[in-house]
């Protein structure tokens, strides 16, 4: 499947790209590569194969969470620029 020079023109407008005609004439010969090769997926039996999330089997790859001693306060503020006892103090966002 080929795409058209209009049809990629469509698309990066659609994603709000603003190509060069160098550029789109580089994205159409490209997208088209893309999708002759989606062209070639589609021709593989896939009967019996189960959907997957991942190519391979993982199990969680997340480190369990476990309690730390975290700093105090005084050190956690010692750096702020603006600070009170207890908090950093940053400018309004929303007013006073």
């Amino acid at each position: 499947m080929s795409l058209t020079r209009e049809e990629v023109k469509k698309v990066s407008l659609l994603a709000r790209l603003l190509l060069s005609e160098d550029e789109l004439d580089a994205m159409t010969a490209q997208l088209g590569q893309v999708l002759d090769y989606v062209q070639q997926l589609e021709e593989l039996n896939t009967d019996g194969v189960e959907p997957m999330a991942h190519a391979i089997d993982l199990a969680n790859v997340l480190a369990d969470d476990g309690l730390e001693p975290s700093l105090d306060r005084e050190a956690a503020l010692a750096n702020a620029p603006k600070r009170d006892a207890e908090c950093y103090r940053v400018p309004a966002v929303l007013g006073e």
